[in-house]
């Protein structure tokens, strides 16, 4: 179950949110009385509720916003249980002071905005002695490590837990926490309005992360990487996942390099089964995996992890899905029955992952390769590494070439405006293909285009190396047309 914080200044507009929201199928909704500027009206606030209500008022030292003294405070929280709420929330140091009456239910907290303490079982301990219907306790995440610990509480307390960590590292507790037992999670009325770090909205929590078909046994499936806020993957999994009506749940994992290695060894704690591996750590993978493809082994990076009884399994999906794709574009331009890459000569722009897995799969079908990076350094020791050649980054415009792959992320949104290649240096006998997918037509591919070049964009790399990874993650083939339209209608900024 969801609940969905509702925090206005106004009684008529804090009624009617309750009102919507409950309209959109929300069962629980926490009405945040210290946002309201007036004196509170318990009565007129409940009087036409149209779900379960939660009464809270939090402190100023608390992250809330009440501006009267602390006897005012309670005499307010015992004021909604004396109304009939069905649930008031009750930090730690007031819940002795005010008793159980009646049929409403006590919410004992505690919220800590700078960490996750080492002694969180204690605290739950101390935590069960104040007569809690509920206890809720919730810690900032300066790791992704924290979770557990939250999630933990939930998964062995006697008394129904809601336990979960804030910030960007701490939202997927938010989600997981279902999984782990809690009774209900928290979610925001609107994405623009979060009462906290990391809140979500009740729209993604229902309908990307589809939190109530949540289950102990749910498999979690997710991307690393650092940041991963940007990620669409969990919008283009999880629409497969629903398309094929699988118990799966695809997640974005914020791992900052340091806590990779800890990250992966509680993933079997968390029930992840399978995980997309991007920047900054498709090389940094490989020190905790158990066994790897030829593909993995040859390119030095994997961007696909499976985890097995046997230990983690590693793949990398880019290389198939680009050859794939490039090979489309050549034979358009070269549909006499060839060996299409043999003797082509092939330009990737940047030495990072993605350059070396392209070039590793574009060697093996004979073709080519040349590498130009703005750090010649790094170009040298990428040719060096797979046995082709380097070229000199500002002699990048002056080498002909039958196909050019930008292997970068300039052109990335949010820099739509920028081109890893000047637009009088492309030749229309080249076939280009740019990597990066969103945007879908970036300037490097409208430049190109517009020399008459055939053109390859990354959506369609994009699309292949994501079904390679659901039927690596599922054992189950995607729907490809349910892929293409989710990412196309992420890049469109479209809602649920």
């Amino acid at each position: 179950m969801i609940c969905v914080s509702i925090g206005r200044g106004r009684h008529r507009m804090m009624m009617a949110e309750h009102k919507h929201i409950v309209e959109q199928g929300a069962q629980l909704v926490e009405l945040r009385l210290d946002f309201i500027r007036r004196p509170v009206d318990l009565k007129r606030l409940l009087a036409e509720k149209t779900s379960p209500v939660i009464a809270t008022c939090r402190r100023r030292t608390d992250q809330g916003l009440w501006q009267h003294n602390e006897a005012d405070r309670v005499m307010l929280l015992r004021s909604a249980i004396a109304n009939g709420v069905d649930y008031v929330d009750l930090e730690m140091d007031v819940a002795g002071q005010i008793p159980r009456y009646g049929n409403t239910q006590r919410i004992v907290s505690y919220h800590n905005f700078e960490q996750t303490p080492d002694n969180l079982e204690e605290i739950h301990h101390a935590m069960t002695k104040l007569d809690p219907d509920v206890i809720k306790i919730v810690t900032m995440a300066n790791n992704p490590v924290d979770n557990i610990a939250a999630l933990r509480l939930c998964r062995d307390s006697e008394i129904p837990t809601v336990a979960f960590c804030m910030g960007e590292m701490g939202m997927i507790s938010r989600i997981l926490c279902g999984k782990f037992g809690a009774p209900f999670t928290y979610s925001t009325f609107s994405a623009d309005r979060p009462m906290a770090p990391g809140q979500l909205s009740f729209e993604v929590m229902e309908k990307l992360y589809r939190y109530d078909e949540i289950n102990e046994k749910t498999e979690i499936l997710g991307v690393i990487a650092d940041p991963v806020a940007h990620s669409l993957s969990p919008r283009i999994h999880n629409a497969a996942i629903r398309k094929n009506k699988l118990n799966m749940l695809y997640l974005p994992f914020r791992v900052p390099r340091e806590y990779l290695g800890t990250f992966l060894s509680i993933c079997p704690e968390l029930g992840v089964r399978g995980l997309s591996v991007t920047i900054p750590h498709k090389e940094h993978v490989l020190k905790s995996i158990q066994a790897v493809s030829d593909e993995v082994a040859g390119i030095g990076a994997a961007n696909t992890l499976v985890f097995t009884k046997k230990g983690v399994a590693g793949y990398n999906t880019d290389c198939a899905a680009a050859i794939a794709s490039l090979r489309k574009g050549l034979e358009e331009k070269h549909p006499e029955p060839t060996d299409v890459f043999k003797g082509r000569q092939v330009l990737l722009l940047g030495a990072g992952g993605v350059a070396r897995a392209i070039a590793f799969g574009l060697l093996k079908e004979g073709a080519e390769v040349f590498i130009s990076a703005r750090d010649h350094k790094k170009s040298e020791a990428l040719a060096t590494a797979l046995d082709c050649k380097s070229l000199d980054w500002a002699e990048r415009g002056k080498s002909p070439c039958d196909a050019l792959v930008n292997c970068t992320p300039v052109g990335m949104h949010p820099n739509m405006n920028d081109s890893p290649f000047d637009a009088s240096w492309f030749d229309k006998k080249t076939v280009v293909f740019d990597t990066v997918y969103n945007p879908e037509q970036t300037l490097f591919i409208k430049q190109a285009r517009e020399s008459g070049c055939s053109t390859v964009t990354g959506i369609d790399m994009f699309v292949a190396q994501a079904a390679k990874q659901f039927k690596l993650f599922t054992g189950t083939e995607p729907d490809i047309e349910t892929i293409r339209l989710e990412i196309k209608r992420a890049i469109s900024a479209a809602k649920y």
